[in-house]
Formats: C-alpha cells, sequence, structure tokens
C-alpha cells in the first residue's frame, strides 16, 4: 500500500478497505462471516506504534512488522465484531498453523527441506479457516481468535481502546 509500511499496508489495510467496501452487501445478506487469517506472530507485537506505520520496514527480517500486522488483524476482527453486532455478521481471527506453504521458496535446498518437516500441509493449515466460515456452532460467538479449532484469548495488547483507535485510523487512511 502506497505510504504506509509495506506488511501492515498488505495485511491490514487492504482486509480493511475491502470489508468496509463490501459492509452493506454483507449485512443484506446476513447470516455473513468475515474471517481473517492473523498469526500466532501477533503475540510477539506489544502494541501498535502509530507513527512507523507510514514509514518504510525498519527490520531486516521484516518479523517485527510482521507482528503488529497479524495484531492489527486481531484487532480488526474484534471492532468490526464490535461494529457490526447484532446485524447478524459475525468476525473471526485465527491462526493457521505454521503452513508448509511456498512462501521460503527462495531459502537454498537442503534448508528449505529440513524446515518444512516441521510444519503442517496447506490442508490442515486450511482446517480453522473452514471452521470459522462455516461451522454453526460459533454463530453467536464473534470477534474471537481461534488456533487449530479452537478458541484461545488473543495478545493482551488486544485492547478494545486499541482496537476501535487502529479502527478510526484505518478509515482515516483508506477514505472509507
Amino acid at each position: 500500500m502506497d505510504g504506509f509500511e509495506l506488511t501492515f499496508g498488505t495485511n491490514h489495510l487492504g482486509h480493511f478497505a475491502l470489508t468496509q467496501a463490501l459492509a452493506d452487501h454483507l449485512a443484506a445478506c446476513a447470516p455473513a462471516r468475515v474471517v481473517t487469517v492473523a498469526s500466532d506472530a501477533h503475540f510477539q507485537a506489544p502494541g501498535v506504534d502509530f507513527s512507523v506505520l507510514r514509514q518504510p520496514t525498519r527490520n531486516w527480517t521484516g518479523l517485527p512488522e510482521y507482528a503488529v500486522s497479524k495484531l492489527c488483524n486481531v484487532l480488526f476482527s474484534q471492532e468490526l465484531a464490535r461494529r457490526m453486532g447484532g446485524g447478524g455478521v459475525t468476525s473471526y481471527a485465527l491462526h493457521p498453523g505454521v503452513v508448509a506453504s511456498d512462501i521460503f521458496r527462495r531459502v537454498p535446498q537442503p534448508f528449505r527441506s529440513l524446515i518444512k518437516l516441521f510444519m503442517i500441509s496447506p490442508e490442515l493449515g486450511a482446517r480453522t479457516s473452514l471452521y470459522c466460515a462455516a461451522d454453526p456452532g460459533l454463530a453467536g460467538a464473534s470477534g474471537r481468535y481461534y488456533d487449530n479449532c479452537a478458541e484461545r484469548e488473543p495478545n493482551r495488547a488486544a485492547t478494545a481502546s486499541l482496537a476501535a483507535r487502529l479502527w478510526e485510523q484505518s478509515e482515516a487512511w483508506t477514505a472509507a
């Protein structure tokens, strides 16, 4: 996303803008669900420093920025649940697991094969997303975080006040 830290723009602002564009349609066809793939990496984020979100990635690995973007996914899901609560639109954030996708394609062999030994298949990685999208038992639960098809407490930094602030700032940034 132009003018934003790349991972934040991709992992949060893009999802935020798309969901905002679809909000009326989601409400009109309720019951509807918004499932956001976050990550356990969000536990590594101490919070959201709004002053650095408009700057280039600072860390050479990008991992701290990734953690913040995934915390933003959790915050987004919580705030969407609060804002659309009672309207038949539910929201879920989840950790898919450490999936053996092609994200490590630039890691040289044999290291890539070794890394993948500790990962789950893409099929297993999709389980929690499908669970959140379709399980009838979750219809009354919204704004929660899931891991391995079970509810889990998110990062303590995922507070209602931070979620509301992120939402308001995201609205301003996307002119939604």
